[in-house]
C-alpha cells in the first residue's frame, strides 16, 4: 500500500517504520516543521513536505497522526482528495473526519510511544474502525500486516479503551514521578523501586489486578495508612491523593489479606 503520514511525532515514527518494514511504501511525511518531517522521511525513504498543498495524490491512504485538536483541521484540508483518510486517536470520534470524507477510518495503536525506545509493533493492539465494510476490511488487512493483535472497535468502545489506558498508563507514571520526588528529598535512589514496579507489572500479565492487590489498604491496616498520611502533612495534595487511592482499593470490596 502507498501511504502518506500527516505528522512526524512519536506515534507516527513507530507506525511508519512498522509499515515500511512490512513492505508498504511511505510516499510522504508531512509536518509544519520541515526538519521534523525530513527526519522521519529519511528513515522510511519518503519525501518530506511542510505544505499540505504539496500532497502526492498517488497515496492510497493518508494517516493523520497529530494532536487530537488538530485532526479536524487536517481532515478539512484533505477533503478534496477523497482517499482513505484515518486518524490514530483514542479519544476522537470517527465522525470528526467522516464529516469531510466518506472513506474514513481509525487505526488506534493502544500503546505508549517514545522515539528513543524500541517497540515491538507486532504485539501492539490495533483498534480498527471504518466508515463502511470495504474501508473496515482494508484497514483490518493493513493492520494484520504489522500486528498480531487487531481488533474491530467502534468509537464508543475506543473512548472507553482510551480512558482505561489513562488509568493504566498515564496515572501510574505520574505516581512513579511522585515516588521519585519523595525519594530524592531523602537521598534515596529511584533504582531501588524499579524491581518492585517491574514485578507489579508482570503480575497483571497473568492475573487480574484485583487478585494481586497488596499493601496496607487491602489489608485494612489503618495504623500504617495513618502513619503515611502523617508523613505527608506538608503535602496536603499528596495526602488527598493517598487517601483517595486507599479508599478506592478498600471499596473494591475484597476482604483483608496479608502480603506475600
Amino acid at each position: 500500500m502507498h501511504i502518506t503520514f500527516i505528522g512526524s511525532g512519536n506515534l507516527a515514527t513507530h507506525f511508519a517504520v512498522a509499515l515500511k518494514n512490512a513492505g508498504h511504501q511511505i510516499i510522504q511525511v508531512y509536518s509544519p516543521n520541515f526538519q521534523n518531517a525530513a527526519m522521519l522521511a529519511y528513515h522510511v525513504k519518503a519525501d518530506a513536505i511542510d505544505d499540505l498543498n504539496k500532497i502526492d495524490i498517488r497515496a492510497d491512504l493518508f494517516i493523520i497522526a497529530v494532536k487530537d485538536d488538530a485532526i479536524k483541521t487536517i481532515a478539512e484540508k484533505m477533503a478534496p482528495y477523497q482517499k482513505i483518510l484515518v486518524h490514530t486517536s483514542g479519544a476522537t470520534d470517527l465522525q470528526t473526519i467522516l464529516k469531510y470524507n466518506s472513506r474514513a477510518g481509525v487505526i488506534y495503536p493502544l500503546q505508549t510511544f517514545s522515539k528513543t525506545r524500541e517497540v515491538n509493533f507486532n504485539a501492539v493492539p490495533l483498534c480498527i474502525e471504518g466508515s463502511n465494510n470495504l474501508v473496515t476490511q482494508q484497514l483490518l488487512e493493513l493492520g494484520q500486516t504489522i500486528s498480531k493483535n487487531v481488533y474491530q472497535v467502534d468509537s464508543g468502545q475506543r473512548k472507553v479503551l482510551h480512558l482505561a489506558a489513562v488509568f493504566a498508563c498515564n496515572f501510574p507514571n505520574n505516581l512513579y514521578a511522585i515516588a521519585q520526588s519523595l525519594l530524592v528529598q531523602h537521598q534515596l535512589n529511584f533504582d531501588m523501586l524499579r524491581p518492585l514496579i517491574l514485578e507489579t507489572a508482570q503480575k497483571v500479565q497473568d492475573n487480574f489486578p484485583v487478585d494481586v492487590q497488596t499493601g496496607p489498604a487491602i489489608r485494612h491496616d489503618q495504623n500504617t495508612m495513618d502513619a503515611h498520611l502523617q508523613m505527608l502533612t506538608h503535602y496536603p495534595q499528596l495526602q488527598q491523593l493517598y487517601d483517595a487511592l486507599s479508599q478506592s482499593i478498600i471499596k473494591m470490596g475484597l476482604p483483608p489479606k496479608a502480603d506475600n
